[in-house]
C-alpha cells in the first residue's frame, strides 16, 4: 500500500456505546451451572474449551471454583488455525500458572495434533489422579465445559469420529446456545471405556468491562443481535487499526484505511450493491446502502479469518 500508515493514526479509545453488552446471563445458562455440578461425583476430569482468539478475556474464570474444583483439567484452545500461531508460545507462558495442560485444536481438522493428543493426554491424568469415589468404576467420564460456541460439541464430534469411528452424537451450530442442557453421555471410546459428557455454554455472570464483551460478540460468543452488527464491526476496525493490522483495506478494496465505520459500510455496500428502498422527505423512494448488510459482512470476513488470522488479546499478554 502507498499510504505510510501507523496505530498513532487512529482512535486509542473506543467510545463507550448505548447497549449493555455487560450483563447478559440468561436463565439457561444458570441452570446449566447447577447441572454441570450436580454430575461431578461421576466425572473424572474437566476440558474446558476456549476460542483461541480471545484465550483471556474468553474464559470464565469462574469454572475454576464453581465447576473444576479438584478435578484434574485440561484447557483446550480451539480455532488455532484463525490466529497467527507465533503467539502460541506467549499464551502459553500467560496461563501457565493457572493451567498444568494446554492443548491448542482445530477441530476442524482431523489431522490436528492437539486433537490427536487430548485423549491420551485425558487418560494420562486421570490414571495418575486420586478418582476418589469413582476409584472402583470401571468407565471414564470427561465433561466439557466451556463459554458459548467456541467449539465444545465440534470437538466431541471430532473425538466420536476419531475413536469410534461414528459420526456426530451432538448438534453444532454457529448460534451461541445450540446446547441448552448437560446430555446423557456420550461414548468416546470401547477399549478403555470412556464417555463425555457436552454442557450449555456458561459466560461469566458479569463481565468486565465493554471491550471485553464486545471481544466475546466479535467471537459469536453473545448473538450478534444483542450487541449490533454495526457496534461490532466498529469496533473491530477500531481494534485493527489500532493494532497496526491494515489487511481489511485491500480484501475490502477500500479507498484508503479509516477510523470512520460509516464510510467503510458505504464502501462495501456499493461494491456489493447491498441497497435498500427507503422513502424521502418529499414520499419519493430513494435508494440507500445497507449499511446492516455491510457489518454482516465484515463480521463474516473476520470470523473466517480473511482479513487476517488475529489473537485479540494481543495487548493482554
Amino acid at each position: 500500500m502507498a499510504q505510510k500508515l501507523s496505530p498513532d493514526m487512529f482512535r486509542s479509545v473506543f467510545r463507550s456505546i448505548d447497549k449493555d453488552v455487560v450483563r447478559w446471563f440468561p436463565g439457561h445458562m444458570d441452570r446449566g451451572l447447577k447441572q454441570m455440578q450436580q454430575k461431578l461425583r461421576s466425572v473424572d476430569c474437566i476440558i474446558e474449551v476456549h476460542d483461541a482468539r480471545i484465550p483471556i478475556s474468553g474464559r470464565n474464570a469462574d469454572f475454576k471454583y464453581t465447576v473444576s474444583g479438584i478435578k484434574p483439567h485440561i484447557l483446550v484452545l480451539n480455532k488455532v488455525d484463525l490466529i497467527n500461531r507465533n503467539l502460541i508460545p506467549k499464551i502459553k507462558d500467560h496461563l501457565r500458572n493457572e493451567y498444568n495442560n494446554i492443548i491448542f485444536t482445530n477441530c476442524k481438522d482431523q489431522q490436528c495434533k492437539g486433537v490427536k493428543a487430548l485423549f491420551p493426554l485425558a487418560q494420562h491424568i486421570i490414571k495418575n489422579s486420586d478418582r476418589f469415589n469413582r476409584t472402583g468404576s470401571e468407565d471414564h467420564c470427561v465433561m466439557i465445559i466451556g463459554v458459548p460456541n467456541v467449539g465444545k460439541s465440534s470437538l466431541i464430534n471430532a473425538l466420536r469420529v476419531r475413536y469410534m469411528h461414528k459420526g456426530n452424537a451432538t448438534p453444532v451450530g454457529a448460534t451461541p446456545g445450540i446446547t441448552r442442557s448437560v446430555l446423557q453421555k456420550i461414548k468416546m471410546s470401547e477399549n478403555p471405556l470412556f464417555y463425555l459428557l457436552d454442557t450449555p455454554g456458561i459466560l461469566t455472570p458479569k463481565i468486565d468491562n465493554t471491550e471485553t464483551g464486545l471481544k466475546l460478540a466479535l467471537c459469536a460468543t453473545i448473538q450478534d443481535h444483542l450487541v449490533g452488527e454495526t457496534i461490532m464491526a466498529d469496533y473491530l476496525l477500531f481494534w485493527l487499526n489500532k493494532n497496526g493490522h491494515f489487511d481489511y483495506v485491500d480484501y475490502f478494496q477500500l479507498e484508503q484505511a479509516t477510523d470512520n465505520i460509516l464510510d467503510v459500510l458505504r464502501q462495501i455496500s456499493t461494491k456489493k450493491n447491498y441497497m435498500i428502498k427507503l422513502r424521502d422527505a418529499h414520499n419519493n423512494y430513494v435508494l440507500r446502502p445497507d449499511l446492516e448488510q455491510a457489518a454482516k459482512i465484515i463480521l463474516r470476513a473476520f470470523r473466517n479469518g480473511n482479513i487476517g488470522k488475529y489473537m485479540l488479546d494481543e495487548n493482554l499478554l
